[in-house]
Order: C-alpha cells, then structure tokens, then sequence
C-alpha cells in the first residue's frame, strides 16, 4: 500500500523512490511489526484477561508449570495481526507470494484459534482432534503448493536444491513438488507448535530463522546475487524479506510479554501459522533442507514426541522423561530459564550453519 503511494508520489518528488529498495521497506517492516506489537500488547493482554481465555495445565507435566494455569493464551493473535497490518502496509501487494503466504499464515492461523478456543471453553489440553487438524493443514500445504507449480515462470522454482553444490538440482514435477510442499509446511507448523511450550522458547527461534530465510528470499530474488552465488534466480523472491522482517518484528515485541514470567502465551493460533508460514518461505526460495538445519531445534522437539510415542507403543518403554524435549530436560534439573536460553543459543548456531551454505558451494 505505501509502497504504491510512494510510486505515485516518486514520479513528483523523487525522494519517494527511496522506498523501492526492499531494504529499506523490509527495515520498516520489522520496526512496523515491533511498534504495534508493543503498543497493542497490553490492551491485547487485558482483554484476554477479561475474557478469561486462559491456559490449561497438563496435571502430568512439572509441577511447576501448575502455577501459569489461567495465564491468558491465543496471544499469537497479535503476532498474526501485526504481521498482517505490517506486511499490508509494506509489500509489494502484486507479488504472488505476498498473498500466499498470508493466506497461509492466516488459514493455519485460523484453525490454531479454533483449536485453542476449545481448549477454553471446554477445558481441554488436547484441543481439537489429530485428523481434524491434519485434514486442515493438509488441505492449505496442498493448496499452496498447487499455486506455486501453477504459476512458476522458471524450472528452477520447482527444483529441490541441495546445499554445499552448485550443480545438484532435481527437478520434482508437480506430484512430487506438492509432497515435499505438503511435508515440509505441515512438518514445521506442528514442529514449531510442539515448541512452544516454554515461556519464549518458540518466538525467539521463529525470529533468528525467519532473518535467515530473509536473507536467502533476497538473494534468490535478486538476478545478479543469485548469479554470483551460484543460486537459482527467482523473480519476486525479494518481496518475501518485507514479509519475514515484520515475522520478526512481531515475535520480538510479542516476547517483550511472553519472556519468562509470561504475561501472556502465543497458543497454536500463533505456533500454527508462524510454523505454516516458514515452511512456505523455505519452498518459495527452495530452500527446505537449509530450513531444516536452521529450524534444528524445531526438528528435535518434534522428533522428541515420534520417537517416545513410537518407544512406548512398540515396547511400552518411554526413551525420555517427558516429550517434547524441552520437558525431559526440566525434569532433569534444568530450570525453566536454562532450557529456554541453550536452546536460542542451540537455533543461533544452527542459523549460521544453514547462512554459511549459500557460499560454502
């Protein structure tokens, strides 16, 4: 929207151009998406309070997770219309993968509130049921990557690309380019949910890797960088930094309240979407095995619960305390607050792990 007004006005004053640069809209959308995170933020969190929407405490978890019961969730709420109004305000809105990847967020956004309204109202941790949630995650994943296939200009928007080569690049067709579409989309919105069990564990990691997914979405959207750094080149790619700057301008100023003792909890309304919306970053710029080293700890946490389940229908033996991971290890002695900083600590070396792939070639 501002991006067009400063079209209109660059043609009079030439100043305005300035706002061409995807740089610099991309800047004002992380400051964007931070600013109305802050300042709606208390006003989000109070009528939430008022609404009585608060948190459900599994009574098999650490005891001391009993006292945030009632804390106000579906906070990812915020983070999802900060992201929207940003994005809205800053992106280019004739780029194709703008309105795909809001439609994604927004979509697995939507089921995330409904799951976490029945875990309100009717008091129940489990929320809705597996199939349901699937058949719904399935459905957008599968929708997305039908539009994508449908409206790529060039091969290489459809290759899977591996990392450390210049020259491994498999062409998937479209039955094969919707799979890997539908798992890596449906694989990181539950990873990134499974997540989000600690205060702050999941907003700061979602920040760190959406800055690195930004900065591939550049490369590959820019003809002459891709070129250079042996990358395929892939026209409107750029467009999604603007969206990843306001992802992680949201998440900051959302942990400004979720940061331990959380005032308020993002809910799958908000780890849903955020998870949804990586997932369809990293098969925009073809990027999916470097979204799995960045998004690492995503990775672990989701393993952690397939690996205890499959252990304990298979021999009725549990391999870890507690699944997700982040539970095993509090009940081994580390405190809420260890657990949630190793673990940023763990996802900023996996994202520079994942960055060094784009010379390392």
């Amino acid at each position: 929207m501002l991006l067009w007004l400063a079209e209109l006005l660059g043609s009079h004053i030439r100043a305005f151009n300035v706002f061409n640069y995807v740089t610099l809209r991309a800047v004002m959308a992380a400051l964007t998406s931070l600013t109305i995170s802050l300042m709606m933020g208390p006003w989000v969190i109070r009528k939430l309070t008022e609404l009585k929407v608060g948190q459900a405490v599994r009574n098999d978890g650490p005891q001391t997770h009993l006292v945030k019961a009632g804390t106000p969730t579906m906070g990812g709420s915020l983070i999802l219309l900060s992201i929207t109004l940003t994005t809205l305000l800053w992106a280019d809105l004739s780029n194709k993968y703008v309105w795909l990847l809001l439609a994604v967020m927004l979509g697995t956004g939507a089921l995330g509130f409904y799951d976490d309204w029945r875990k309100v109202v009717y008091k129940d941790p489990k929320g809705v049921s597996a199939r349901f949630k699937m058949v719904w995650q399935s459905t957008l994943a599968i929708a997305a990557g039908v539009f994508l296939i449908a409206t790529a200009k060039l091969p290489a928007s459809t290759e899977f690309i591996v990392p450390f080569f210049k020259t491994i690049a498999y062409p998937l067709g479209a039955v094969g380019f919707c799979v890997l579409t539908y798992l890596v989309i449906v694989g990181t919105s539950n990873a990134v949910n499974l997540t989000d069990g600690l205060d702050g564990l999941a907003a700061l990691p979602v920040v760190l890797v959406a800055a690195g997914l930004s900065i591939f979405a550049y490369v590959h959207g820019h003809a002459v960088f891709s070129k250079y750094l042996g990358l395929p080149f892939i026209p409107g790619a750029h467009e999604v930094v603007v969206f990843c700057a306001a992802i992680c301008g949201a998440c900051l100023g959302f942990l400004w309240f979720n940061a331990y003792p959380a005032q308020v909890f993002m809910g799958d309304v908000g780890a849903l979407a955020l998870g949804a919306a990586l997932g369809t970053v990293a098969v925009i710029v073809r990027q999916e095995i470097v979204l799995f080293i960045m998004g690492g700890l995503f990775v672990m946490e989701a393993l952690s619960v397939m690996i205890q389940v499959g252990s304990f229908k298979l021999t009725g033996k549990r391999v870890f305390r507690m699944a997700p991971l982040h539970h095993h290890y509090e009940l081994k002695g580390w405190k809420e607050t260890q657990v949630v900083v190793r673990f940023w600590i763990i996802t900023m070396m996996l994202v520079l792990a994942g960055l060094s792939t784009i010379k390392l070639r």
